[in-house]
C-alpha cells in the first residue's frame, strides 16, 4: 500500500511518499480501507519533534473508511462496516490497522469526510464545553483561532449552551466566519490588544473561560481576560509551548484555574468515546452542527497541507483524500 512515511523530524519536506507493507490485524483489531484522514496540528508536534515518535512511523491521528478485515477476538464489527477513529497514529496511508475499541461507527447519512473531520477536532470542542468548562447559560467564552477547524465547531457548541461567545481572528473573511458560526462578538487581534476588548466587551467583568489553542502567543491575554475564578483551558499550542510562569499569579488575578487537558484523558474508554461521538454525529445529521471542510489534499501532497496549516492560511478542516 502507499503511505506517508517520516524517518527524521524536521519540516513539511521528511514526509515522503512510499511503498509499504499492507498491515495485518491482530488481536482485537480492524483494518480499514481509509477514504479521508485529517490534518492537525498534533501532526505537525510529531512531525517536528515536539512530540517525539518513534521513527520511522506513519503520520496521522484520525480516518475515516471501510473495514477491510477483522482480527481474531473482534465482535460487533464487521467487514464493510462504516468507522471512524481518532488518536490512533498511521492515517496519512491507504490502509490502516486500529484497536477495534478506538473505532465508531459512522451512520449512513455522514460522509467519510466529515468524520474525519471531528474525531479529533469535534470530540475536542465536545469534551471542552461538556466536561472540562461545562458552558450554561449566562456563561461567556473567549475562543482563540475562532475560524480554524477547532474553533468553528467549539463556537458552535458554546453558542448551542446558550453561553456568550466572543472568537479571535486575524482576517475579516475568518471574522465572517466565526459570526456564522454563532460569536457574539470577533476580536481581531491584528487590530486590536485582546484584553483590553474583551474587557470593554464585558464592562469590565471579564469572560468566564478562554479556550487557548494558541499558546505562547496568546497566554498572558488569555489570563488577562478572565473574570474572577475564570478558567484557562490551554488545550495546543500552535504558537509554541505557553511559558513557565509562578502559579501564585492566579491567586493574584482572582483565584484562577488553569488546565491542560488532552483528547485522550476524555476518551479513555470506549463508553466514552462513543457517547461523544454519537452526540457529534446526531448534531451532524440533524444540521444542528455544521462542519467545515476548508482543504481537501491528495495523499502525496500531506507536505504541502502541513505548509498551509502551519502557516495558518487555512479556514476550517483540512484533510487528506485518500
Amino acid at each position: 500500500m502507499r503511505a506517508i512515511r517520516i524517518h527524521e523530524f524536521g519540516g513539511p519536506d521528511v514526509m515522503q511518499l512510499e511503498d509499504v507493507p499492507t498491515p495485518e490485524p491482530g488481536e482485537g483489531q480492524i483494518r480499514i480501507d481509509v477514504a479521508a484522514a485529517g490534518v492537525n496540528f498534533i501532526d505537525v508536534y510529531q512531525r517536528t519533534g515536539l512530540y517525539p515518535m518513534q521513527l520511522p512511523y506513519i503520520p496521522g491521528m484520525e480516518a475515516a473508511g471501510t473495514v477491510d478485515a477483522v482480527g481474531p477476538g473482534v465482535s460487533g464489527v464487521a467487514v464493510g462496516d462504516r468507522v471512524a477513529h481518532g488518536f490512533v497514529p498511521g492515517g496519512y496511508a491507504e490502509q490502516q490497522v486500529v484497536p477495534a475499541d478506538r473505532a465508531v461507527a459512522v451512520p449512513d447519512e455522514v460522509t467519510f469526510e466529515t468524520a474525519a473531520a471531528v474525531m479529533l477536532q469535534g470530540l475536542t470542542a465536545h469534551y471542552l464545553t461538556t466536561s472540562t468548562f461545562p458552558l450554561e447559560v449566562g456563561h461567556t467564552a473567549l475562543v482563540h483561532a475562532g475560524a480554524g477547524g477547532v474553533g468553528l465547531l467549539l463556537i458552535q457548541l458554546a453558542a448551542r449552551s446558550g453561553a456568550t461567545v466572543y472568537a479571535t481572528t486575524s482576517t475579516e473573511e475568518k471574522a465572517a466566519l466565526a459570526r456564522a458560526a454563532g460569536a457574539t462578538e470577533v476580536i481581531r487581534y491584528d487590530q486590536v490588544l485582546v484584553d483590553q476588548e474583551v474587557e470593554r466587551l464585558t464592562g469590565g467583568r471579564g469572560v468566564d473561560v478562554v479556550y487557548d489553542s494558541v499558546g505562547k502567543d496568546t497566554f498572558e491575554a488569555s489570563l488577562a481576560s478572565l473574570t474572577r475564578r475564570g478558567m484557562l483551558v490551554l488545550f495546543g499550542q500552535s504558537s509554541g509551548p505557553a511559558p513557565m510562569f509562578d502559579p501564585q499569579r492566579l491567586n493574584a488575578a482572582g483565584g484562577l484555574f488553569l488546565t491542560r487537558p488532552s483528547l485522550a484523558h476524555y476518551t479513555a474508554t470506549a463508553e466514552e468515546l462513543a457517547w461523544r461521538a454519537s452526540d457529534l454525529f446526531g448534531w451532524i445529521r440533524n444540521g444542528d452542527l455544521e462542519v467545515r471542510i476548508g482543504e481537501t489534499h491528495p495523499l502525496e501532497d500531506a507536505a504541502e497541507a502541513h505548509r498551509r496549516l502551519e502557516g495558518r492560511a487555512t479556514t476550517g478542516k483540512v484533510l487528506l483524500q485518500v
